[in-house]
């Protein structure tokens, strides 16, 4: 499949008019052809009505046809064969390994989300039957089921370029809701962006579906990202990146005349507890895995392992001599941007310089793009007083906070933000000191984790990720797992409407046969 460097609008390719830019190989710094037209204004707008006038016939085809255009696209995803995986290497400077494994996981997201549309659980059925006789006052007919919310906008992802991306989590999440999505392709890897968009505008094709279901634009400008999410089609908006892009987005849609929600995940730093009775058993093997953790894909993973919390003593002297032997030496690893990996030697640079820090080790010196590990440590009186270093570093940087005793260890915990994951390395003897944790984290975190780190999100039915600002925009909700379509879907009651003008979703003879709650009782299928 060639990469043309052109939008896809509907069913169209079509040059942009708004400049042009290329992608860049992050080992070398070398650009690669071809250049890639921007999106203009006008060409935004027009992906957006395009998306609006495919609205309401998408969301009512029936469950089995949505179901099987997801499954259409992780079809013609595969087909693109090693086209994707070699475009997609040369543009993030990932292995191909990791790619190849992030295919998967995309494909496998694509399909979950087929087999959550045709069980059809995600539409809530609910019915209270009227009950005219009831006294004092007769009960109407009450019927409700979940619609989908209206086109979305879906930002790529630069960390994952093809699970968090043209086809990733939030356009799957959206499609199985039955919303157009207008994807924007990330600027670091436009022609992996073109590859996906093709195979999902090919899917749309033969599904039968209207041509705006889907349209994939590309542009290297602020203004015409803040056009996309302004543009008044636009119901909803995935997002994945830094806190100033997403907080930006924020703005944007709080600001027009009819506010949307933007679905961003942005910040997190991720603490790692340590406590006595797990360092005095495994300290050394634990200071192993995290620097492994730490540094797996040069840490630029949501998850990556920042911030690492214990009380003083023997076990954590020993966890940070163990830690900083293997961090010393880790090579360096390429990063997906040159900005990225500006802003990584910047942040990295900040933490050693701040007065109440110390640096214990940093990792070998690299080449163009590649990131040198660091491993820092402060005490917990100073990480209190200076919110600088509850910073995300976004690469392989941690920050260890030794703490005076549990109660200290529970000040810097209510101290920290919102954040996607928490990871508590314990020992059966630790179990009570962790229970006195739990609600703590259970606030600050969407997910807990023992014994491991979260570098790692299985996309399951029961996976957060997750979490309080500034890990996400909405605490409430996930862009990884089964419940990420709810981000997609609004609740619609019907009153008293006659059995001809009821969705089929809502009929008493249940043609879909989903799952539904009838006068407060689960029916059994």
């Amino acid at each position: 499949m060639s990469i043309t460097g052109e939008l896809l609008l509907g069913a169209r390719s079509i040059r942009g008019t708004s400049g042009s830019f290329e992608a860049s190989d992050p080992t070398t710094g070398n650009s690669m052809a071809p250049s890639f037209g921007g999106a203009s204004i006008d060409q935004v707008d027009a992906a957006c009505t395009l998306a609006a006038e495919a609205f309401d016939e998408f969301r009512e085809v029936s469950l089995d046809h949505r179901a099987a255009f997801l499954e259409a696209i992780a079809e013609n995803i595969l087909a693109i064969g090693d086209d994707l995986i070699l475009r997609c290497m040369a543009e993030s400077g990932l292995p191909r390994p990791r790619l190849e494994g992030e295919r998967g996981r995309t494909v496998g997201q694509l399909r979950m989300f087929a087999a959550v549309v045709r069980d059809g659980g995600f539409l809530d059925v609910r019915i209270d039957p009227a009950q005219p006789e009831r006294s004092p006052l007769p009960r109407v007919d009450l019927r409700l089921r979940n619609i989908p919310i209206g086109p979305v906008a879906v930002f790529g992802a630069s960390n994952f370029p093809l699970a968090f991306s043209v086809a990733g989590g939030d356009t799957a999440s959206a499609f199985a809701a039955g919303c157009p999505v207008v994807a924007k392709a990330h600027p670091a890897h436009p022609g992996t962006s073109e590859l996906i968009g093709r195979a999902i505008q090919a899917a749309v094709r033969s599904a039968g579906l209207p041509e705006g279901v889907f349209s994939l634009i590309g542009t290297s400008g602020i203004a015409e990202a803040q056009a996309l999410v302004a543009n008044p089609h636009i119901a909803a908006v995935g997002f994945t990146g830094s806190q100033m892009g997403g907080t930006a987005l924020m703005k944007v849609a709080a600001e027009r005349p009819r506010p949307i929600p933007v679905y961003a995940e942005m910040s997190s730093i991720n603490p790692v507890i340590l406590l006595p009775e797990a360092l005095a058993a495994r300290g050394s093997e634990i200071a192993t895995s995290f620097v492994a953790s730490l540094t797996l894909g040069a840490g630029q993973f949501c998850t990556n392992p920042g911030l690492v919390l214990a009380v003083e003593g023997q076990g954590l002297d020993q966890f940070v001599e163990a830690a900083a032997s293997e961090l010393r030496g880790a090579p360096a690893a390429t990063m997906l941007t040159s900005g990225i990996h500006e802003a990584y030697g910047a942040g990295a640079a900040l933490l050693a310089d701040h007065p109440a820090v110390d640096t214990v080790a940093r990792g070998l010196v690299g080449g163009i793009n590649q990131g040198q590990a660091g491993l820092f440590v402060a005490k917990a009186a100073d990480f209190l007083v200076h919110d600088a270093l509850q910073a995300e570093i976004f690469g392989a940087s941690a920050l260890v906070v030794r703490c005076a005793d549990e109660a200290e260890l529970r000040r810097v915990l209510e101290h920290l933000e919102g954040q996607l994951t928490a990871a508590i390395h314990l020992d059966k003897d630790d179990t009570d000191f962790a229970r006195r944790l739990l609600p703590i984290l259970e606030r600050r975190v969407g997910r807990i984790l023992v014994n491991g780190f979260g570098t790692g999100v299985e996309v399951g039915h029961a996976m957060v990720h997750g979490g309080p600002f500034p890990a996400t925009s909405d605490g409430r909700t996930t862009s990884v797992g089964s419940l990420a379509i709810r981000r997609f879907l609004r609740p619609v009651s019907y009153q008293d409407l006659p059995e001809t003008l009821l969705p089929d979703a809502l009929k008493w003879n249940n043609p879909l046969g989903v799952e539904r709650l009838v006068d407060g009782k689960r029916e059994t299928l």
